[in-house]
């Protein structure tokens, strides 16, 4: 076992002649709550379709608790136990929230059930169901979601739909959790919630959390460390007050 849950050397990327991500490496300890920031086009998506294997490196590798994870399918990368979110909120919007929560949870073992128990609705058909909702229930609370649970996706407010997302992303039981940019468009009240809601997630689940975000007070109040990109390379990284009060990433972010 490794020391760190995720490890990337000389990760990178090219799009024809463009370097989109070049030389990340990268090295996340079990139980932070890390950043990867950076101006737009910077390179912070790339790397999470990277992490999941949307994209396949040009260069280099990455390893998630001492194994490699280069050259695995997106479902197979999460089988292994990363689960991520996106910067456009990907819900069921016409199934119910506690079904969204369920679909996050259909292909972890113990749910397990064969096709002839679910045509012919045998008894460990309604037994796996059964289970699947409670647990689904178990995490909604976590998120305050648990009385909005027979509500459709669609009807929830902007600020819920995002921890309905991490939700569903959280029921497949990962070892690593990217959130991409998960307080985008909220408020300051939904914004100082999802901070609570991170750290209480790390702390009961003993998970590892990675995220993109460009609220700089957000990331700083949140971070253990940081790594900035820039053009696709790291232009800072470490202690994510330290990182933040570098000159060359105050000049990435405000120009000149």
């Amino acid at each position: 076992m490794s020391e760190y849950i995720l490890e990337t050397k000389d990760l990178g990327i090219s799009f024809g002649g463009l370097k989109a991500a070049q030389n990340v490496d990268i090295k996340i300890r079990k139980r932070q709550i890390y950043g990867l920031i950076g101006p737009n086009g910077a390179g912070k998506t790339t790397i999470f379709n990277l992490l999941t294997c949307v994209y396949k490196p040009t260069t280099g590798t990455f390893y998630l608790d001492g194994q490699e994870m280069k050259g695995l399918t997106p479902d197979k990368i999460n089988q292994r136990g990363i689960a991520r979110t996106f910067q456009n909120i990907r819900l069921f919007n016409n199934m119910t929230v506690v079904r969204n929560v369920m679909v996050g949870l259909q292909h972890r073992p113990e749910y397990k059930c064969s096709v002839f128990e679910s045509i012919f609705r045998l008894p460990r058909h309604f037994k796996v169901e059964k289970a699947m909702r409670e647990k689904a229930k178990e995490l909604l609370r976590i998120f305050d979601l648990e009385q909005e649970r027979n509500a459709l996706a669609c009807n929830l407010p902007y600020g819920k739909q995002r921890k309905l997302e991490i939700a569903r992303a959280l029921a497949t039981d990962p070892k690593l959790l990217l959130l991409d940019e998960p307080a985008a468009g909220m408020n300051p009240h939904e914004t100082e919630d999802l901070a609570r809601t991170i750290r209480k997630i790390r702390d009961e689940f003993d998970m590892t959390i990675l995220l993109i975000e460009h609220d700089m007070s957000f990331v700083s109040g949140l971070c253990d460390e940081v790594t900035v990109l820039n053009f696709g390379t790291i232009l800072a990284q470490g202690d994510t007050k330290t990182a933040l009060a570098d000159p060359e990433v105050i000049k990435a972010y405000i120009g000149g």
